[in-house]
């Protein structure tokens, strides 16, 4: 009996993790994901600024026609006193329009949420405000506006005009996803809530509102670029004019002069304040959805 005993293998003291295969490779997919993510859009960017500066050497291209990346460059540090401050003015146009379109946007989609009546009467003015080119309109506005006096402080004539241009392209994003949103909670939950004898603000609060703030998200992504979009043309009709002091004047200023290396140095920046734009809103939108929201949890492929 003992030798029968002493025949047995003896347990393994330490059992041996299993490795599970697909694991690993999910693994290893999303860390080179993660890596080119960066390092793709680099290559393409060094590739394309090489190209740019072939071409201008090889065809001895005159800077005044096609400035170098090197030239370019050079001038956005010698320019950069002039160019960082129009950069603010646009900033402060941009966001302030952004946050009048959210404030406006989002209350006119409560109000529509809450009201069939109201929103047959204003919606289609809504839209024929987005249809209609703000190029078009911004010389009237800026004739017809003026200073406007909050107490505190005054917002001159000419900032007055550029915000109403970059919100009239920037609310209706907000307007029309949010009142999406807010008309796409499940209704069959609002017939519980119904039931449950919920008012209409407890169920605007507690169902239509979470079920819209994904698409009010989505909204806010668009309107961002847009709104930097509006307040660059906004300051392109007041340039013209003979006022303003944004990049957009500075692109006119720097036309008027043949300073295209300014001109490029002055495009850069706008692209560069557009894409912090949408990375900003889009990690605003990440930061809200990420634990409850299908379309920013992250799953296994």
């Amino acid at each position: 009996m003992s030798d029968v005993i002493g025949s047995r293998a003896a347990p393994p003291t330490a059992a041996t993790p299993e490795i599970d295969l697909e694991e690993l490779a999910r693994m290893r997919r999303r860390r080179l994901e993660r890596v080119a993510a960066w390092v793709l859009p680099a290559l393409v960017m060094a590739a394309m600024l090489w190209g740019w500066d072939w071409m201008v050497r090889a065809y001895a291209i005159p800077h005044y026609i096609l400035p170098g990346p090197g030239r370019v460059a050079d001038t956005l540090v010698t320019e950069w006193p002039s160019l960082a401050a129009s950069l603010m003015i646009t900033l402060k146009t941009t966001f302030l329009a952004l946050s009048l379109a959210i404030l406006l946007g989002g209350g006119l989609a409560v109000l529509f949420s809450v009201s069939r009546w109201a929103e047959l009467s204003f919606f289609p003015y809504a839209v024929i405000l987005q249809v209609t080119p703000v190029i078009a309109i911004a010389p009237l506005i800026f004739i017809y506006v003026s200073d406007v006096n909050l107490g505190l402080f005054i917002i001159e004539e000419k900032l007055v005009g550029l915000l109403i241009c970059a919100w009239l392209v920037t609310f209706f994003p907000i307007l029309s996803n949010t009142t999406l949103g807010l008309n796409s909670a499940d209704h069959n939950l609002r017939d519980l809530f119904r039931i449950y004898g919920a008012s209409r603000w407890q169920t605007l609060w507690y169902l239509q509102m979470p079920a819209a703030m994904p698409y009010f998200l989505g909204g806010l992504r668009i309107a961002g670029g847009l709104a930097l979009i509006g307040a660059i043309v906004a300051e392109f009709v007041a340039g013209t004019g003979g006022t303003g002091s944004g990049l957009a004047f500075r692109i006119l200023e720097a036309s008027y002069r043949l300073q295209v290396p300014k001109m490029f140095a002055a495009l850069i920046l706008i692209a560069v304040t557009g894409i912090l734009i949408f990375a900003a809103t889009s990690l605003i939108s990440h930061l809200v959805l990420r634990r409850w929201h299908e379309s920013a949890v992250r799953r296994d492929r």
